[in-house]
Order: structure tokens, then sequence, then C-alpha cells
């Protein structure tokens, strides 16, 4: 229903009320649009995830509550805690979201560096000292697994981070 963070949400608007689907698909992100989540999200600790996303549902949420529709999504971006609790509140508690967590492993990076990992660069073996101070965001794809964990224990709405890209059909 969605190709990327900025594409229109009409098109999933029209694609819910034109026709009767059970699962409805979106992917907001890529390598860039998370650091501008994370760069949010150092501003602010309730942000950093597609705020758009909450408009979208509010939009088609009586097709999610009452037709059985649900979604699957890595709207989450860096923060899916943060836009759970907005869609809960929007919402008034009136649906089941699951959470898929564990993709933002930037807090781990020191700890993953003294395990013996350099991050140096794949291509021209630059150290990543070079570059580790600027470093805000480190993210690492999560699989379709948890999805489908989700959706079996009655997510109506699966919210993630990064996950791969075919992951959110295949869960």
């Amino acid at each position: 229903g969605q190709g990327f963070w900025g594409d229109s949400i009409d098109a999933p608007v029209n694609l819910v009320k034109g026709s009767k689907l059970d699962y409805l698909t979106l992917d907001y992100l890529a390598e860039v649009t998370l650091s501008i989540m994370q760069r949010q999200k150092l501003k602010n600790p309730n942000t950093g995830y597609a705020r758009d996303f909450t408009n979208l549902i509010q939009r088609i949420f009586r097709y999610i509550h009452k037709g059985g529709l649900r979604v699957i999504t890595n709207a989450g971006g860096v923060n899916p805690l943060a836009c759970r609790e907005e869609l809960l509140k929007i919402l008034n508690n009136k649906i089941k979201i699951g959470i898929i967590q564990g993709d933002d492993v930037y807090q781990d990076i020191q700890n993953i560096r003294d395990k013996g990992v350099t991050f140096d660069h794949m291509d021209n073996g630059q150290s990543f000292d070079n570059i580790a101070d600027r470093v805000y965001s480190a993210n690492v794809y999560i699989d379709s697994f948890s999805i489908a964990e989700a959706l079996e224990k009655g997510a109506q709405i699966v919210l993630a981070g990064r996950v791969s890209d075919p992951g959110l059909a295949l869960g």
C-alpha cells in the first residue's frame, strides 16, 4: 500500500475502501529514513517514527476494527513503542498492536566492537574509528518470523522498525 515514507496516504486508503483486503503492508523505511528518524528521536524521545502513519490508521480504523483488516508495517522506525502509544491514545485502546523490536543496535555498537567486530569498511578497509563519532544510528534487519508470531497472537496492527523488505509480506 505504500513504498516509502512520504508516499501519499491516499493510495492505501483507496486500496482499503475499494476492495476487501485481509492484509495491508506498508513500507516506510530506507537507510536515509532511519537516520532522519533517529535524529528526530534524539531531539524528542517521543518521535522517531512515521507520524503520518497515525493519520492513515485513523482514516482506515473502521476497516481494521470491524472489517478484520490487518496492517503490517515498518512505520515504527526507530521508536515503535512511541508510535504504538500514540495509536492507542488516538484510538482509545480499541486495537491490538504487536511490536517488533530488536533491530536497533545503536547502544550495542561498543560492546560488539569489544568482542572483536571491527566494522571496518568492507571494500576499502577504512577503519570504523574514522567515522565512529559521527554514527548515531545502527539497525539490523529482523526476519518475518516475528511478524507471523504477532499475527498469530491476534495483532491487528504489526508495528516494526527495520524488517527485511519481503518480511512485511512473508510474515
